[in-house]
């Protein structure tokens, strides 16, 4: 008899074979990919924060850059829109139009991530730190537009409210405003130009208006004592003279500044950087009422500031020529500022 050697299967090799084909995960409800892709962008922040350009041969092209990152800014404010415009009635989209506007809303915040990631360290720190933060400012804007939504009913007034004002559309809105040049970056360093016009407004409504003071010595601490108004005067014109300090520096960076020397450029924006925050701590001890001392200690630091300033913009490429020279008259003119003021709340000091 002849036995017939029949293959047979285990009993595992058997349960495998017949196993159906995976089933492909669900994408989730609507709400709930929302909620995902909002965690998945806030991941990518610290990553933004610290990361590096990405080394390349190809040349930089600053012109090809600057219009990809508008391109980009472009994409970002559509893809947002497009799910504003989804989420905000009802009914919700289905889980599978939801998947596929969140894929494009993560191509698009990785797409401006990409072009940020494409700026060398050799285009200037300064640069680099104005295009980062816009681009930090666009993924978190993205992902406080995708928690509003997540959270609010659709067409509640709450939820209207909170996305029209929404920081992605403006985040994006500033990539066109984003400085191009240095002699821009130093012009953003002039917040504080109104500031004077204030200034000088208030102290001459409150000398004209002396008389209605009298008699009423609660109000004290809302005027200028003559004292006060004499220490003023020194304190307007050294804010004066920041403001030409950095005017003077913007026309150089503007007319010598060169692309081969970016790391004295970022030193010269750098300091600049701190010139506005020392202005607004003089202008606020100006107010009063006035402590003769704390105007002293941040005029000080102001005039610190400003000398800093015109040492490393003397030192640098920029520098004007010797017989055109204006820094050692400016310094002069911070100088005697200062002097008067020393002079002025010297008084208060001796108390």
């Amino acid at each position: 008899m002849s036995h017939h050697c029949q293959l047979g299967r285990s009993p595992a090799s058997a349960s495998v074979a017949q196993a159906p084909a995976p089933v492909m995960a669900s994408p989730g409800p609507p709400l709930e990919q929302l909620r995902r892709l909002a965690v998945e962008l806030r991941l990518l922040l610290p990553r933004v924060r610290v990361g590096e350009a990405r080394a390349t041969t190809e040349e930089f092209n600053r012109e090809v850059f600057w219009r990809r990152l508008d391109e980009a800014a472009v994409k970002v404010s559509r893809e947002a829109t497009a799910l504003t415009t989804v989420f905000s009635g009802l009914p919700l989209p289905s889980s599978q139009e939801t998947q596929r506007l969140c894929k494009q809303v993560y191509a698009a915040i990785k797409a401006i991530i990409a072009v940020y990631y494409s700026l060398p360290k050799d285009q200037g720190i300064t640069l680099r730190k104005l295009v980062r933060g816009t681009t930090l400012d666009i993924v978190d804007g993205m992902a406080q537009l995708l928690e509003v939504l997540f959270v609010n009913p659709a067409q509640s007034p709450e939820n209207n409210d909170l996305i029209s004002c929404n920081s992605v559309w403006v985040a994006c809105q500033q990539v066109p405003r984003i400085p191009r040049a240095f002699s821009f970056a130093v012009e953003e360093c002039d917040p504080y130009s109104g500031l004077l016009n204030d200034i000088e407004e208030d102290t001459s409504d409150n000398y004209n208006n002396e008389d209605d003071v009298l008699g009423f010595p609660t109000n004290q601490d809302l005027y200028w004592s003559e004292e006060d108004q004499e220490l003023i005067i020194p304190c307007l014109a050294l804010v004066r003279a920041s403001k030409a300090c950095l005017k003077k520096i913007q026309i150089l960076v503007a007319e010598n500044g060169k692309k081969d020397q970016v790391a004295q450029l970022d030193d010269i924006v750098d300091i600049c950087d701190e010139i506005s925050p020392s202005v607004d701590d003089l202008v606020l001890s100006i107010y009063p009422p006035m402590c003769h001392l704390t105007v002293r200690i941040n005029s000080a630091k102001l005039v610190s500031v400003l000398k800093k300033a015109l040492e490393i913009t003397k030192a640098s490429h920029v520098a004007p020529q010797p017989e055109d020279s204006w820094i050692p008259l400016l310094i002069n003119a911070v100088d005697r500022c200062m002097n008067s003021i020393k002079e002025l709340s010297q008084g208060e000091l001796e108390l």
